[in-house]
């Protein structure tokens, strides 16, 4: 990139801003990520942190870190008033929001830009005028945006089915739904203002036609002060789980060139409507008839910018703070290149409605030509207050087709140890047929789900191999034999028994048991197999996890990664629970209670009793059977520990 100082260069500013030192208001990934370019820029670097995050990469990364006291965001990360005292306190200038928290909080620019620092963002004018949806549409609308017309949920009829209603305020999925009957169109609407109050402290809720298989295209803005503003291409954004982003490429493959230029049109009038500087991102939905229709603008740097940066190769936070500084930019962007795919990599597990997960974070390595931003190291503590995303990682190609496989290749030999994440369903989504074929909308995961999820790699090796290693005389001793070659005695094969995914296992040391397999070398780490003439490494890895503290056994190959949990010779007492018990099934927070739910009081298999919210989810506890609720331990706004004993069901018993 150019330097914006050098006077024959054209991004030169006409009246500079010198920045020196810059504090990044966020955590995580996006603050790593901030960091890294800031200092690379020569810029002195801050970070904030709450007290969980006091040993966190983003605090590692930074010259110096400023304590935000407390746990939750709304008592940290959502303090305008902490985190500009935060800047004062460090002497920093300017201050970047990142994406999410305070990004797009006008108040927030407003209190940064009063104590005379410099806002790398977007002016509080732009970011009031799309902090509404339903003001920015209208606003869009006058400006010759295309846009879905909204639907007045009191006079919906069968005819404007399926609807979404949609939070006016914030994103990421919170307060939206898809309601496809009217009897229960009115519980959609309280559950959505409520989740939305309780997210952005805005509890309006709007409804519009739900697009059957529209695809989500967005176009990357980038705007200075002198009047240039920039479409730098598009991105598709269509993977999504709760209405959140998993997989993102760009440039958007399969797009008319019409209809990419419209998309670039819109945007365009969009970021001029409310005088725009910066990064910014307009969003679109694009129906299976070609037809675009306007989102929303996201005024901040998005999650999924990297793929952008890739394929015109660019540094979109660089940019940024040059714009900050006065810097113009000049007429026209640098030319696109090649194709860029974006995977995020969250600790959560997809076959059981994506409930998030917390613990240690063992080992994260991930190989191969891509780019891993991330906001966590080996041995970081994946907690509950905040988004369960380890990391995003981003594959260039010349081709699509050879990002996608690039992607795909080092997504399936990671090693990441100690929770359970979505890697293996990213794996299969990138190399379904219809992804490959780009036959792309949102629906996707509703409709393949259930088979990304099912029949995992067959565990019989991966079992076998922890038997195996967990023989081997110590750790880095060499154990080369046949398979059953060393077995105390013949008669009496040493056996061990393990869990994967809830089934259990037993490895036995006989060759007759294992036909066709042969041990080259067992180690502690590394065990070779030969099967059926293909020799094959297992790594193996022992850990013991929070936050039950069980032991368990990873073990990674090129035919998959399996977690065993060793089976105890005697049951364990934690599994003794009174039948009915219902456990917290991660630490959270007991934001909802079902109306009159109380000791004595008659439920239904599968009715929602209580809501916990962790990493920024809820998440329904249903009851496990049809009976009585004979004991109620939760109370509202109460936290919970993972495993904490919530309520007690007693089922009827049938006459």
């Amino acid at each position: 990139m150019t330097n914006a100082m050098n006077p024959t260069d054209p991004t030169t500013p006409k009246n500079p801003t010198s920045l020196t030192s810059l504090l990044v208001a966020n955590r995580g990934e996006i603050a790593v990520r901030v960091l890294r370019t800031a200092r690379a820029m020569g810029l002195h670097t801050v970070a904030v942190h709450s007290d969980p995050d006091a040993d966190s990469l983003h605090v590692r990364e930074a010259d110096a870190a400023v304590r935000l006291p407390g746990a939750a965001p709304a008592d940290t990360y959502l303090r305008a008033d902490l985190l500009v005292e935060a800047a004062r306190a460090a002497g920093a200038d300017a201050v970047h929001p990142g994406y999410g928290f305070l990004s797009e909080n006008a108040d927030f620019a407003r209190r940064v830009l009063a104590a005379g620092l410099v806002w790398i963002g977007p002016p509080p004018e732009a970011i009031e005028a799309m902090a509404s949806k339903t003001r920015a549409k209208d606003l869009v609308r006058a400006a010759g945006v295309p846009l879905l017309e909204p639907v007045d949920p009191a006079a919906a009829t069968a005819a404007d089915l399926p609807l979404l209603l949609k939070a006016a305020s914030g994103g990421g999925g919170r307060g939206m739904r898809i309601v496809r009957d009217l009897d229960s169109l009115k519980e959609a609407l309280d559950t959505a203002r409520a989740e939305a109050l309780s997210a952005f402290g805005d509890g309006e809720v709007f409804a519009e036609p739900y697009v059957e298989r529209g695809r989500h295209v967005e176009v990357q803005i980038l705007a200075d002060d002198h009047g240039t503003v920039w479409a730098l291409g598009t991105r598709d954004c269509s993977l999504q789980r709760r209405h959140q982003k998993v997989i993102e490429e760009a440039p958007a493959p399969g797009l008319p060139a019409a209809l990419r230029e419209r998309l670039h049109t819109a945007a365009v009038a969009a970021a001029r409507a409310v005088s725009y500087r910066g990064a910014g991102t307009v969003e679109f939905l694009v129906g299976d008839d070609g037809r675009p229709y306007f989102l929303e603008m996201n005024t901040r740097l998005q999650v999924e910018h990297p793929v952008t940066e890739a394929v015109f190769d660019l540094d979109l936070v660089a940019l940024q703070l040059r714009i900050a500084e006065g810097a113009a930019l000049p007429a026209t962007p640098p030319t696109a290149t090649g194709h860029a795919v974006e995977a995020r990599l969250y600790a959560e597990d997809p076959a059981r409605q994506w409930r998030p997960q917390t613990g240690t974070l063992h080992t994260l390595d991930i190989p191969g030509a891509v780019r891993v931003d991330t906001g966590f190291t080996a041995g970081d503590t994946v907690g509950v207050h905040y988004d369960p995303m380890l990391a995003k990682v981003i594959a260039h190609a010349p081709t699509r087709a050879e990002a996608v496989r690039i992607l795909a290749h080092a997504l399936s030999r990671a090693r990441i140890h100690g929770l359970t994440t979505n890697r293996d369903l990213l794996v299969r989504s990138l190399r379904h047929p219809d992804f490959a074929a780009a036959r792309l909308d949102t629906g996707f995961y509703e409709r393949h789900l259930p088979a990304l999820t099912a029949d995992g790699p067959d565990p019989a090796l991966a079992v076998l191999a922890a038997a195996l290693a967990e023989a081997a005389p110590a750790p880095g001793a060499p154990l080369a034999a046949r398979l059953g070659g060393w077995r105390n005695l013949r008669s009496a094969p040493q056996s061990r028994r393990y869990t994967v995914d809830g089934a259990e296992f037993e490895a036995r040391h006989r060759p007759v048991e294992h036909p066709g397999v042969r041990v080259v070398e067992a180690r502690r780490e590394l065990v070779t197999l030969e099967v059926d003439g293909v020799r094959r490494m297992f790594h193996v890895k022992h850990r013991s996890n929070e936050p039950d503290g069980r032991p368990e056994i990873h073990v990674d190959s090129v035919l998959g990664s399996h977690t065993l949990v060793p089976v105890p010779r005697f049951p364990d007492r934690r599994d003794r629970t009174e039948p009915g018990s219902l456990l917290a099934p991660m630490p959270g927070t007991v934001v909802r209670i079902a109306e009159g739910l109380a000791p004595g009081v008659a439920v239904t298999a599968g009715q929602p009793l209580l809501w916990l919210e962790a990493m920024k989810m809820e998440h329904r506890i249903l009851a496990p059977a049809s009976g009585t609720l004979t004991a109620l331990h939760a109370a509202l706004g109460r936290p919970v520990e993972f495993g904490a004993l919530l309520a007690v069901v007693q089922e009827e018993t049938p006459s």
